[in-house]
């Protein structure tokens, strides 16, 4: 992990590591502004030099910019700071489905309630032109309120037709960082 307890991105102040992935850092950080927790996400260095890494990242806050429902985690912030790209989202207090699972099966009503969230989430996120690529339970946070879909690092943004609602970027996007032939996600 790159930012220790304290270091500043902006306006946002690091508190703790979360996590990281093929696709970036995430920590625990206060809004000195708003006065709010906050989950940061970091394009580590090593990918800051890749061209289609940068690309996929800033899909990625494409991607949730564009979606609002009460499943999927919300970008609130895009940030640059000393060359760190991030990305500012929701904090979610919680464990994600993966943890979950490793303490054994969900009971049969969880399971039917989370699993309708999430292919709510996914419903609305399509509706969008977005699918997600990589839903796996890691990409699942349980929290007090229900699942919550995270991680569109490797989503595809469609191009839509006459009744799908125009996303940002997405023709751009699609054609400078998928290529066909290429696996993205989780192979497993």
């Amino acid at each position: 992990m790159l930012l220790p307890h304290g270091a500043r991105l902006g306006p946002y102040e690091i508190v703790a590591a979360l996590g990281a992935g093929g696709m970036g850092e995430v920590y625990k950080a206060r809004d000195t502004r708003l006065g709010r927790t906050v989950a940061i996400k970091i394009l580590p260095p090593a990918a800051a030099d890749d061209g289609q890494r940068r690309e996929r990242f800033r899909r990625e806050a494409r991607a949730i910019s564009s979606l609002s429902h009460p499943h999927i985690c919300t970008l609130h912030d895009i940030g640059e700071d000393r060359s760190v790209e991030f990305l500012v989202m929701e904090y979610l207090a919680g464990e994600t489905l993966a943890h979950r699972l490793l303490r054994g099966a969900l009971p049969l009503d969880d399971v039917l309630r989370l699993a309708a969230q999430i292919a709510d989430a996914l419903d609305a996120a399509h509706r969008q032109g977005v699918v997600h690529r990589d839903l796996k339970p890691s990409n699942v946070m349980l929290t007090g309120s229900g699942a919550k879909v995270l991680d569109f690092g490797v989503a595809k943004l469609q191009q839509g037709d006459r009744d799908t609602p125009p996303v940002a970027g997405r023709a751009a996007a699609h054609s400078t960082v998928t290529h066909d032939g290429t696996i993205v996600g989780t192979i497993h």
